[in-house]
This record gives structure tokens, C-alpha cells and sequence, in this order.
């Protein structure tokens, strides 16, 4: 009888890794052994459309020799394929040494040996299939009971994911992490007189387990989306080719936060390391700390430690601790995002930890963490709650949700649109609107910012589908932020 190979535990065959990749004579290498679960359930009207229950296990090793990288992966966890892939990342490292202008050289890094769960109260895998489909089905039938109003069409949906990832570098470092991420939401769409339009309610992509889902909250939002879809349809057509003054809230601002902040300051964009898929920036290293980047008042800070955020973690996946820092202070852009390659670059000592990568077969990258607008201070003039805006706005559009959007590749000039829109006249709302989109150019859009909500009315929004490099990489992370009030912004078409 042939016997089955005995089985090598994960953390051996990253010890095993590491000693090769020593052995190959490299400056650096790392491996990561991740195994990724995703659980997606979607109905649409009386029907659960999608059940998809998905692993997927593998492991990535990247090394660094005579300045080139090299970076192979592979799904089969043996030892003799951890030997193959190391000695192939080596090999395409030299075949990348013959091409390369300029030699990578990273900043230190302290060697880690940790470990990090997400903390939550109940694993969202643990709760079955059966309530999770019952709890969609039971939205879209609640939905549809406004049929007779012109609700025709419901959808609702459940994401889950959670990677488990074990980390090794040359540099010493072993680190183990486990992150849970949990996504609810559902939405209608209503027909009246030859039009469509849809209104929609998500609690926000959060690294937390299945008590982020609140069925109760959920059931709770079904009249008031609903009784929107109607009133959205049969609301007048929103201005166009005027400038007016703009209510945002998160829901809405957050999507207008992650394209003209958060992708204009990854350092990689910034060096044209990411040029074909929309990429560069406008925000060049010779701006920083004299970019007058929005209003004084404003402040950006990202932070990969924040509780509940959809990029907090323990460590990226260098081996860097999560950390939290200013990219915008008082309107003037003071810092970048960086991984160990391109903080070296800048002159740095050390990365502020945002290499990421969406898999096993993916290369680390930098990614966007979460990134919040701070809230207006106590006291100050450009303070105000979003009652307040709404109060002290003459003429103005309130904009709740995303829709579509756009934004030219250096991150200068965009356009977006929304989920729902209110006219604002006199200090007071006076009914929906409908197919708004607001026009700006970035430093433009954020120096009118005017008002700040207060730390009172902050919320988690954020997404779970960032798009990066070819081939592309999805990453997710929040931007926490409060209502604002931008002046003067061009609503619709060209004036």
C-alpha cells in the first residue's frame, strides 16, 4: 500500500521558504499562505438569486535580488512546490534584474511576531444558510407589498468574508491574521410614468461579525426606502448647468472622499508605478506641504487601527503595524501612502503600512486604508449639524447615496451623482429631485467646503469594491466622515 505523504504544517513550510529563499542569496523575501472564505447570498423579488460559498487557499512568495523583484504563487501547499516557487520567484527576479533602470531598495522594518483577530461577538459562518435567505426574501416581500405604489422590483443581499493569513519574511518577522468583514443591504426599484428609478439602504461594508447585520434595523428602513423610490420617480428632473450650494451626507460624500483623496495620494499613482488602469496623480511629491489641498478647517486622517474600519487590520502585508496618520492637515497636503518601496523613494525612515494584496497569486500594492475626514471641531464657525446646514442654506440640493460617477486619471477634474436628492429652499427641504450629478475639480470642490458635521453624526461608510492594477485587485476600506456643505459647486451640464 503507498502511503500518503505526511502532511507539513503551514508555519513549517514558511520557515522552509524563508531558509531558501536565504539560501538564494536574496536582500529580501517574504511569503504569505492565506486561505480566503466568501459567502454571498442575493434574492431579487421572491427568489434567492445567488448562494455562493467559496474557498479559496494558496501562497505568494516575492523576493528581492540585485534590486529586481520576483513573485510566484502557487495553490498546491507540499513542500517540494514551496521549493519550486521559490526557486522561480529567484529566477524571475534575475530575468527582471536584466531590464531593470533602477534598483528597488526598501526602508527597514522591525520583525513582528504576533498575532490578530478581528474581534466580533458572532462568526457570520456560524449562522445558517436558512436564516440568512429567509431574512432576504422576507425584505423583498415587505418591499414589494408597495406594488400598488409602483414598486416593482426588490433586491436584497449578504456578503461574509474571512482571511486567514500567515506571514514570513526574511527580515524575521512571523505574523498571523484572521479578518471577518460583513455586508448587508437591499433596494427597490419603482416605475411611474415611462421612468425608473431606485432608492437603496446598506449598513456599511465593516470588519465585524454577524451582529453588524441588525435584521431588526433592516425591516425597520423598508417603508422609508420604499415610499422614496416613489416619491423619486415622480419627483422633477434636478437642475442643470447652474452652480448652487450642495448638502452631502456620508452616504454620499464618502465615494467623493475614496477617488479625489484617497486614490491621488497613493504613492505608487504619484510615481506613475500604476499608469494604464486610470492611473497617476495630480498630487505630486513637489506639492507636498505647500498643496493648499482644501479649506483650512478640513482634515484628512487615514488609520488602519480603527475599530469596526473595512481595511483595519493588525500588519499589511509587509510585515508593517497598522497605524494612523495625517495626509491633509488644516487644508495642506502633509503625507502620502506608502509601502516600503515607496517611502524609501520619498526619503522616508519606515512605511505608514499600506501594501496589500486581494489574494495568495496577487502582489502586494498600496492600497487606500481607511481614510476619514475628521469632523468640524467644537466651537469653531465652520461647525454646524446637518439641521443647521440645511437651516443657513438659501438655495441648495441635500444628496444622500452613491451613484454613478467620474473622474479623469490624474484625479483633478470628476462628476458624481447620488442615491437621492432634496431641494433646499429657504431653509428647509421642499421635496426630491431626481438625476443630480455635481461637477468640480478636486482642490476646487474641497477649498469650498464651508461646514463641517460634528463628531455627533460621523458614520463608517466606506467600500468593499476599490479597483487597482492590471490584473485587477479589489481592496475595501472605510471613510469615515460627516455631512458637509460645499458652496458653489456646478450642478448638471455646462453653464
Amino acid at each position: 500500500m503507498v502511503q500518503a505523504p505526511a502532511q507539513i504544517a503551514t508555519t513549517d513550510l514558511a520557515t522552509i521558504a524563508i531558509d531558501r529563499i536565504h539560501q538564494a542569496g536574496c536582500e529580501y523575501g517574504d511569503i504569505r499562505l492565506c486561505t480566503y472564505r466568501s459567502q454571498n447570498l442575493t434574492a431579487r423579488d421572491r427568489t434567492l438569486s445567488q448562494l455562493a460559498d467559496n474557498v479559496s487557499s494558496g501562497f505568494g512568495v516575492r523576493v528581492l535580488l540585485n534590486g529586481a523583484w520576483g513573485f510566484a504563487a502557487s495553490h498546491n501547499r507540499t513542500l517540494a512546490e514551496v521549493e519550486r516557487i521559490v526557486n522561480l520567484a529567484v529566477d524571475i527576479a534575475k530575468a527582471s534584474h536584466l531590464s531593470q533602470q533602477t534598483q528597488v531598495q526598501l526602508v527597514p522594518v522591525t520583525a513582528y511576531s504576533d498575532t490578530y483577530v478581528t474581534p466580533i461577538a458572532i462568526d457570520p459562518f456560524s449562522v445558517p444558510i436558512t436564516e440568512k435567505a429567509e431574512l432576504l426574501l422576507q425584505l423583498n416581500e415587505q418591499l414589494l407589498s408597495y406594488g400598488d405604489r409602483g414598486i416593482k422590483k426588490a433586491y436584497s443581499y449578504l456578503r461574509f468574508t474571512r482571511e486567514d493569513k500567515i506571514f514570513a519574511s526574511t527580515a524575521g518577522a512571523t505574523i498571523q491574521q484572521t479578518i471577518y468583514r460583513s455586508y448587508p443591504g437591499f433596494g427597490c426599484t419603482a416605475i411611474a410614468n415611462g421612468d425608473a428609478q431606485s432608492r437603496s439602504y446598506e449598513r456599511p461594508p465593516l470588519n465585524i461579525g454577524y451582529e453588524h447585520i441588525q435584521p431588526q434595523d433592516l425591516l425597520a428602513q423598508v417603508d422609508r426606502v420604499a415610499t422614496e423610490a416613489v416619491e423619486k420617480v415622480n419627483a422633477p428632473l434636478g437642475p442643470s448647468g447652474i452652480s448652487t450650494t450642495i448638502i452631502l451626507k456620508p452616504t454620499n460624500l464618502f465615494l467623493t472622499i475614496h477617488e479625489s483623496i484617497g486614490h491621488p495620494t497613493e504613492l505608487d499613482r504619484v510615481y506613475g508605478y500604476e499608469a494604464n488602469f486610470a492611473g497617476t496623480s495630480f498630487a505630486t511629491t513637489d506639492k507636498l506641504g505647500t498643496l493648499q489641498y482644501a479649506a483650512p478647517w478640513v482634515n484628512f486622517r487615514a488609520d488602519r487601527t480603527q475599530l469596526g474600519g473595512r481595511s483595519t487590520l493588525g500588519y499589511d502585508d509587509e510585515g508593517v503595524p497598522a497605524q494612523d496618520w495625517y495626509v491633509i492637515k488644516d487644508g495642506i497636503l502633509v503625507d502620502y501612502l506608502t509601502d516600503r518601496e515607496t517611502a524609501y523613494r520619498l526619503g522616508r525612515d519606515s512605511s505608514n503600512g499600506c501594501a496589500y494584496a486581494d489574494s495568495w497569486a496577487s502582489v502586494p500594492m498600496v492600497r487606500i486604508p481607511n481614510l476619514g475626514l475628521e469632523p468640524g471641531p467644537d466651537g469653531s464657525s465652520h461647525t454646524a449639524t446637518l439641521s443647521e446646514m440645511i437651516a443657513d442654506t438659501e438655495n441648495g440640493i441635500l444628496i444622500d447615496g452613491i451613484g454613478s460617477f467620474s473622474i479623469d486619471q490624474q484625479r483633478r477634474n470628476f462628476q458624481f451623482g447620488g442615491d437621492a436628492f432634496w431641494k433646499v429652499e429657504k431653509g428647509k427641504v421642499v421635496g426630491m429631485l431626481k438625476n443630480v450629478t455635481y461637477h468640480s475639480m478636486t482642490t476646487d470642490f474641497w477649498n469650498r467646503v464651508d461646514a463641517l458635521g460634528p463628531a455627533s453624526e460621523r458614520e463608517q461608510c466606506g467600500t468593499s469594491m476599490c479597483g487597482k492594477g492590471e490584473p485587477i485587485q479589489l481592496a475595501q476600506m472605510t471613510h469615515a466622515c460627516v455631512p458637509v456643505r460645499v458652496r458653489n459647486i456646478q450642478i448638471g451640464g455646462s453653464q
